[in-house]
């Protein structure tokens, strides 16, 4: 099979501000060839970053209107693109493969499409995650975080469930994933949301999850809480879609600290500190809830390994004596995270080097 229209799909999603590198094995290819025909990859080349209906892209592109958006529909259930409808119209966009592509493949997921990401993760995951403006932020649980620290700008995790005004809720794609290349984890496997501002609009998305109210959202997170996943939003003040539940065995971004030694690919304005007067040395913050390895025992008692907490707070709201506290970090520490989604690829871009004005 001719392979070129999947290196010129390569090519453009390695041209949007995320990234898409290329491998010297080309297990890129083969992830491609997995989620895509070769007809709907061209399709998604002549795609925008912006919304647009099937006649806007016939008119642009040349296309023949005729079936269009059928074939587009058919994308988005197949979790290549993002289509979503207002008022009665359907529009559409190209995506990234992270997060996008890879994210909407929960369904799909097959042992083969597991290995094949696998494989990538180690290549793509140090120039994805190590570029800035970081691809993800924490949101700190919101149970027994020292009052003290009320002035943090950081958002709160409810405030972006109040914000919204629709719903969806899947599978986590990285725990179905290490369950397929046979190293499963115990956590809660439904935990990702998936928010948007207008009501209805995640109403239809059966093909990566289902319709959840406002109240299960909560359910989540606090099920998510209690199990010590890390609550993780895209880095950026406004216009948050998804909320991700993280645990380090399995999330991509945390394995890149686990596994790859990588620091500071995720953005935190703060980090925990213990008190070594407080501390009984129970063991529960390192043992139970860190996800990074970022406490260790010292002379009986436990310390934050401050360089790699990501100041989630899952240690604070389980410490039984309360030894533990989030404190802000140094604003010479600090980068604020862009205003919104545009001003994140923005800056990406110019930090990439990377010209991606053709797809906007």
């Amino acid at each position: 099979m001719n392979d070129d229209v999947y290196h010129r799909l390569a090519s453009v999603l390695d041209s949007l501000p995320n990234g898409f590198p290329a491998t010297d094995s080309g297990v890129e290819i083969r992830l491609l060839k997995k989620v895509f025909e070769p007809d709907e990859a061209e399709l998604f080349c002549d795609l925008r970053l912006k919304f647009e209906t099937a006649g806007q892209i016939a008119r642009r592109t040349g296309r023949p209107p005729q079936g269009l958006q059928e074939k587009l529909l058919q994308m988005r259930a197949k979790g290549q693109i993002l289509g979503v409808q207002f008022k009665g119209v359907w529009v559409f966009r190209m995506i990234p493969w992270v997060i996008g592509i890879y994210e909407y493949q929960a369904k799909r997921m097959d042992a083969e499409f597991a290995e094949l990401c696998e494989a990538y993760f180690r290549f793509f995951a140090p120039r994805f995650l190590g570029a800035r403006p970081q691809l993800m932020k924490v949101l700190p649980v919101e149970r027994r975080v020292d009052s003290r620290q009320e002035a943090l700008s950081r958002e709160r995790v409810s405030e972006i469930i109040e914000k919204a005004q629709s719903f969806a809720l899947a599978d986590c794609i990285c725990k179905k994933e290490k369950a397929l290349v046979g190293q499963p984890c115990d956590k809660p496997r439904e935990v990702c949301l998936a928010v948007a501002p207008y009501p209805g609009v995640l109403d239809d998305f059966d093909h990566w999850g289902r319709s959840i109210t406002r109240e299960e959202a909560y359910e989540v997170l606090d099920r998510a809480e209690k199990a010590g996943l890390v609550h993780l939003t895209q880095n950026m003040q406004d216009g948050h879609f998804f909320i991700c539940n993280c645990c380090g065995c399995c999330c991509e971004v945390l394995r890149g600290i686990n596994e790859l030694g990588l620091q500071g690919i995720i953005y935190t304005d703060s980090a925990a500190v213990i008190d070594p007067e407080a501390c009984v040395g129970c063991g529960i913050c390192a043992d139970e809830r860190c996800q990074v390895n970022a406490i260790e025992e010292e002379d009986g008692a436990y310390r934050v390994i401050r360089e790699r907490c990501i100041g989630c707070g899952l240690c604070v709201s389980t410490c039984p004596e309360e030894a533990i506290a989030l404190v802000n970090r140094p604003q010479s520490e600090l980068s604020p995270p862009p205003k919104d989604g545009k001003a994140w690829m923005e800056a990406r871009a110019q930090a990439r080097g990377i010209d991606y004005s053709a797809f906007k």
